[in-house]
Parts: C-alpha cells; structure tokens; sequence
C-alpha cells in the first residue's frame, strides 16, 4: 500500500453551497486501504466532503488550493464513480420505486439508479451483479421491487451496489440513518466484514457507535474544518467530543465499541 498514491489528498479546499461556505481551509489526507471516520454534528461538511470526492461537488480555485483523488487531479466522472462505492441517503432516496434489488445492483456499472432502455447490461454484469447479492446474503431481493423492501433490506441492496464493480473504497455516508437497531447492527457487521476483507472504508457520521472496531483512525469535523485527526483512542474522548457537539457528554466503550450519550 505505501507504494500507491493517497486515496485523497486535499489541500487547503474552500467549496461553497450557494452561498454559504461548506468547506473552509479544508486538508486531509488518507492513503491507499486506509479505514477512516469522519465525525461531525449535522451541518458540520460532511457530505460535502463526500460529495468533493466523487466530483458532485467542486472547490473554488485558488492559490495554495490542490486535491487528487488515487493520486490523479483530474477524472472523468464515470470512470471516477467505477472505482469508488458509494452508499448514501441520497443514493437511498433515488433508488426508492419499482427498480428491481438486481436492478439498482447493476445501475451501479452505469452509475445510474436504475436499468433505463438505454443501457446494456452484459451476461457477466449479471453475474456480478447476482454474486454482489449473495455476499450481502440478500439474493432473495434480486426480484423484489424496492419499495416492497424494508429498510435495511434496502442499504445491503444498495451496499452491493456499491461492490459490484470492485471498489478501491466504499464511501458510506451516515449508514445507519433510518434503520431500526437490528438494521443497524447488521450492516455495522457488514462493515466490519467489508473492511477486513480489505476494502478500504471512509464513514462519514455522528454516530459513534457507527465506527466499527476495524475503523483506527478518527477525524473530526467542525463548520467545514478538520478540527482533530488521529487514532482511535487519542481523539474519542469526552473532552472533545463535549467540545465537537457542544453539550456534555460520558463515553462507554465495549469490545472495540464507543457509544456516547
């Protein structure tokens, strides 16, 4: 891993979401299969940050100002999305609605939420597609239309398309939103699984008991800004994450686990 390039290398950002400034002097650096948390309260950039990586969102030019995603400035888009998996609320919400779970598992080779008219689809996509299914242990959901699933049924559909076409890194933002606590600990499982299988995870979140033991390294995020980075142990304390979410504050941890209340 020390011989390729970062996954990201972003230097001195500034983006802005019309006209508020979403990321401000923002710098951060992960290496290739590194597992990181990025956590934040709401509004703090985190999804901005993720939608910089994946080129949905842009930042200004600027003196001083660089970013490279696998060690290359520039991409085109679709050729970026193949080698990244994304699992996102916003991805949830386009992929609600009659698309089949094989279906949204394929749209993933299109970078798209569905199979329309226009696309392809391979007789070894398919394959892929259906082994996604089965590593998820979701293959029962390859004909079941979307809205009739729950979900958690849902975010594993959609966790395997984000591994159809073998990514380099799963990018999950806020995994957990809307799940019921046995979805939640499933796809925490999934997580943690994915990550010893060595796929490189970054978690965007507010959830502590989101990060998963295999997760090391912590960032956190404050008003677009990277405000502490670290190892696990260094940066989960109460005194700093009473001073990230601005109210007090006690820690549990259990088995590699934090949980905060």
């Amino acid at each position: 891993m020390a011989l390729q390039p970062p996954l990201l290398d972003f230097r001195n950002l500034r983006v802005m979401r019309g006209e508020k400034v979403a990321l401000d002097d923002f710098t951060l650096r992960i290496g290739a299969g590194e597992h990181v948390a990025i956590l934040g309260p709401n509004g703090c950039g985190k999804s901005t940050f993720i939608k910089t990586i994946t080129r949905e969102c842009y930042p200004l030019a600027r003196e001083g100002s660089s970013m490279t995603v696998l060690g290359e400035e520039t991409w085109n888009v679709f050729d970026l999305r193949s080698r990244l998996g994304i699992v996102s609320n916003d991805l949830m919400l386009s992929c609600t609605g009659d698309a089949s779970g094989r279906d949204v598992v394929l749209s993933g080779f299109f970078s798209s939420t569905a199979i329309y008219p226009n696309h392809e689809v391979a007789p070894e996509q398919r394959e892929l597609a259906d082994a996604a299914l089965a590593r998820l242990k979701v293959e029962h959901l390859a004909q079941r239309a979307v809205r009739e699933m729950s979900s958690g049924e849902a975010r594993r559909v959609l966790i395997a398309r984000a591994l159809v076409h073998n990514p380099r890194a799963l990018l999950f933002d806020e995994p957990c939103n809307s799940l019921d606590l046995s979805a939640q600990f499933g796809l925490r499982k999934t997580m943690s699984e994915l990550a010893n299988s060595g796929t490189a995870i970054i978690l965007v979140t507010h959830e502590l008991a989101d990060i998963v033991p295999e997760i090391q390294r912590v960032v956190l995020m404050r008003q677009g800004r990277v405000v502490a980075d670290g190892s696990k142990e260094e940066i989960l304390q109460v005194e700093k994450l009473a001073e990230l979410f601005g109210v007090k504050v006690e820690l549990a941890r259990r088995d590699g686990h934090y949980h905060l209340w």
